[in-house]
């Protein structure tokens, strides 16, 4: 909480970026070192394993702060580029291409079903019940489709990444809400975080704030909302590609007299193996080969509206007046009210356009959809219905009854082009939430295939892929129907657009700061829209499409599961590491023989040492003469730079030579440096951790050499280092270190440098320390580098409840034993591995 005291105590600040002074809290002896980069001014607190919470601390301020392990610190962006920054006009047209090849394939067919489905529902009893469908369509697309998302939804991006956990995410770096306890102020400090602090003018986000971080009801429910709307698109990918398809190919039926639903069927089958077989080229390759086709299908769609208005009846231009949908109510009432989940399927797609943002930018999705999806979408539907005006009988496939007989072949052949397309478009978006959610703790880890180069959100899920065509197999074999079919796409539509709009409703109250009475609007307008939508498709839901209910349910019971486990898991391991004090009595050799080279401990603990390191003491004869605990940590932010990839800290006296590194990972960030790139990038940055902090020392020793008065020697002499940070001169910054000798023995390594207390250091004495530090880790790096694994289990004890003990002991062990392993996701070397289990009881 001390955080947080920091960020009201500078309400003045709009914003916490790493360029700008800060307030930082100092420790009553004037030292506010801790967990953080090798100048010391990472972290404004001490994220210390020893009991010193009770430390007495006092907030100053500093200079300009650097968010930087490298020496060159000054060198370091404040923030990360976009990746469509600084691009040429052929470049921004290929992006264009490509936007309408991945983003909008799915809203773009949406023409082929959903008169057909309306008038499924409440068949057109004369031109004012076709004149009523089409205006209740024309502002359902404008409504949800470009004021929601187009204008609003897709500025509430994470860093160009969005969907309902890039949302989360958003709202985990304002406010404390992650149910998983690895979180550090350190975090918060990442120089492309931009954080933007609430001020004290703003109560109401401040209340906001400090609710949701202490109720614990509020976060756990926070996240149900956002697992329950990723579980919806993913259930959306499964019934996207079913819908696309059949609607495209049942064309057929007009085209071919004898063509029956079961052939549609077959072809559709076949269609959709194709489909998913070509997905793992890319999606800037695939984007970029269909994007054109689609750009067709928009022009014909354009092109036959304007044919239709113009052959049969202009005056459905009249639908634009919205007294129209009143009269269809008054005069349809229950089956207008059934035909509102057909009519959601011209928005189909929209959260495709958010989800899918981490492949393009915002400003290219959005002029794309206004100057030429949108207007080409209206003239289609206008289209069909001055067709329709003429001609009610022919609903059951309205878009291709209207379609001029000259120009049906090709029209048919482009139209099913877009439906493979728009099929992809939630697939690549469930490819993107469920990248976000594995690093965010909520999803088992898969192996993820990343197909571009340039670009780090282009991904691949080979097993997820496959699931889905197996899914999408067995809806369409088993609910070949469109109107079936088309009821299952609305529940999962809406379920995801209804906890998007929470979620945005959150992000405005609590980081946006807007008008209260523009927020209330936003979320009373939408909110309601989609409920009353949502009320249609679920009084619908006996014909068959519960059956896409019942998958998002058990997708949702995975990632609950697998976020509930983790977190037991962790929680566990934080009670049960080892302390400080038992370390220092067993002294440098901890008890045991210290082999040359270098042992990575891998955990999951960003603080502490990790029980399983004791399980290692006691089951090896020997240890490695250098000890670095790394925790692999991925933040709630989408990209890390690499230059603030390692935090370190010292665990013990320096004769133990244990460090901690937390190397931490953006939900974007692509781990693509293998082993031997890893170990090099972690010692040259523990490296310039020792020569920053040998730098440091040296700086005190100077000023102990200068004759001042006792007052000035008080805690109140500040020295501002390099890199901005604030250090007191009348106390050493590293006094932990005062009593190192009493615990080396006379059995440690040559290498191993008898210190006398830091007062008494002169910088020669510093520079000779510093080398002899930097030999032995270069001595111990030649010796060769071991991964040291420790594999922990939870298992329910036996006295828990029955539920518990099935969730954890089968469910998640299930989970656990079938998903990516840890030495894979590391590309450890099994030459180099040493692993070791623990189970816990919890």
């Amino acid at each position: 909480m001390a955080e947080e005291g920091s960020e009201r105590s500078n309400g003045g600040l709009g914003s916490m970026d790493s360029m700008e002074s800060r307030w930082v809290y100092q420790d009553e002896e004037g030292s506010d070192t801790g967990y953080g980069s090798p100048g010391g001014g990472e972290s404004p607190h001490r994220d210390s394993d020893d009991d010193d919470d009770n430390v007495e601390q006092r907030l100053i301020r500093t200079g300009p702060r650097i968010d930087s392990f490298d020496v060159e610190a000054l060198e370091v962006p404040g923030a990360q580029r976009n990746d469509f920054e600084d691009s040429t006009m052929g470049w921004r047209l290929m992006l264009t291409i490509q936007t309408l090849g991945v983003v909008f394939g799915d809203v773009g067919i949406s023409p082929l079903y959903t008169f057909s489905v309306m008038f499924s529902k409440a068949p057109a009893n004369g031109n004012n019940d076709v004149l009523g469908a089409l205006s209740l369509v024309l502002y359902t697309l404008i409504l949800i489709s470009l004021i929601k998302y187009v204008f609003i939804v897709l500025w509430a991006n994470d860093h160009g990444e969005g969907g309902t956990f890039a949302l989360y995410s958003l709202i985990c770096r304002h406010a404390k809400v992650s149910l998983l306890p690895n979180q550090l102020p350190s975090d918060a400090r990442i120089s492309s975080f931009r954080l933007k602090v609430p001020s004290p003018e703003l109560e109401r986000s401040l209340k906001i704030k400090e609710r949701l971080e202490a109720s614990l009801t509020l976060k756990k429910l926070l996240l149900m909302l956002v697992l329950a709307g990723t579980s919806m698109v993913i259930a959306d990918g499964v019934v996207t590609p079913a819908m696309s398809v059949i609607s495209a190919v049942g064309g057929l039926k007009i085209g071919i007299s004898g063509i029956k639903q079961d052939h549609v069927v077959m072809i559709s089958v076949a269609f959709l193996i194709i489909l998913f077989s070509v997905q793992r080229y890319g999606t800037s390759k695939v984007g970029l080969v269909v994007g054109p086709a689609l750009f067709i299908w928009f022009c014909s769609l354009g092109g036959i509206g304007i044919y239709n208005l113009f052959k049969y009846d202009t005056s459905v231009l009249r639908a634009f007046n919205p007294i129209h949908i009143y009269y269809y109510f008054k005069r349809n009432s229950t089956k207008a009210w059934y035909s509102l989940g057909g009519c959601l399927l011209c928005a189909t797609g929209s959260e495709a356009m958010f989800a899918d943002l981490c492949y393009f930018s915002v400003r290219s999705v959005q002029l794309t959809y206004m100057f030429l999806v949108l207007p080409c979408l209206l003239l289609g539907y206008l289209g069909q219905a001055a067709y329709l005006m003429e001609n009610h009988a022919d609903t059951t496939q309205a878009f291709f009854s209207s379609v001029p007989t000259g120009a049906f072949w090709p029209v048919f052949f482009i139209a099913n082009v877009a439906a493979l397309i728009a099929s992809r478009a939630m697939t690549t978006a469930t490819f993107s939430c469920i990248k976000q959610s594995t690093a965010l703790g909520c999803f088992p880890r898969l192996k993820i295939i990343h197909t571009s180069r340039k670009f780090m959100g282009h991904i691949y899920i080979p097993v997820m892929n496959w699931f889905l065509l197996a899914l999408t197999l067995i809806l369409v074999c088993n609910i070949s129907s469109i109107y079936e079919i088309g009821n299952a796409y609305g529940i999962a539509e809406l379920g995801v657009m209804m906890m998007t709009t929470i979620l945005v409703t959150l992000v405005m109250l609590l980081i946006w700061q807007i008008n209260i009475f523009i927020v209330l609007s936003f979320a009373i307008l939408f909110l309601g829209l989609e409920l009353t939508f949502f009320s249609s498709v679920l009084w619908s839901m006996g014909d068959g499409s519960w059956i896409i209910l019942v998958f998002a349910i058990i997708i949702f019971l995975i990632m609950y599961i697998w976020n509930y486990g983790s977190k037991l898991k962790y929680e566990t391991e934080v009670r049960r590491k080892m302390s400080m004090d038992l370390l220092r009595e067993l002294g440098p050799n901890l008890g045991t023989v210290r082999a040359p080279g270098i042992g990575l401990l891998y955990n999951e603990l960003a603080k502490g040492v990790p029980a399983i390191f004791g399980h290692f003491l006691t089951t090896l004869p020997a240890v490695h003469s250098m000890i670095i605990f790394v925790c692999i940590k991925y933040v709630p932010l989408s990209v890390v730079p690499q230059s603030e990839r390692f935090l370190f800290r010292r665990v013990c006296p320096r004769s133990y030579h244990i460090f901690r590194c937390v190397a931490r990972y953006g939900y974007k960030d692509v781990r693509k440096e293998n082993h031997q790139t890893f170990e090099q990038l972690l010692i040259e940055s523990l490296e310039k951790f020792i020569r920053r902090e040998a730098q440091e020392r040296s700086l005190e020793s100077d000023g102990d050499d200068d004759s001042y008065s006792s007052e000035e020697t008080s805690s109140s002499r500040l020295l501002i280092a390099p890199n901005g940070s604030v250090y007191s001169l009348g106390v050493p910054l590293l006094a932990e270190f005062n009593n190192t000798n009493e615990f080396i023995s006379e059995a440690s390594t040559s290498e191993e440098v008898k210190l006398e207390s830091s007062s008494d250091l002169s910088s020669i004495d510093v520079e000779q320390s510093l080398e002899k530090e930097l030999s032995f880790i270069h001595k111990a790096k030649e010796s060769g580098v071991v991964y040291l694994l420790g594999h922990g289990d939870i298992r329910a004890r036996k006295n828990s409840w029955f539920i518990k003990k099935l969730v954890i002991n089968y469910f998640y062990a299930f989970l656990r034993k079938n998903c990516r392993r840890g030495t894979a996701n590391l590309s450890v070397p099994h030459s180099q591995l040493i692993q070791v289990g623990m189970t816990y009881m919890v």
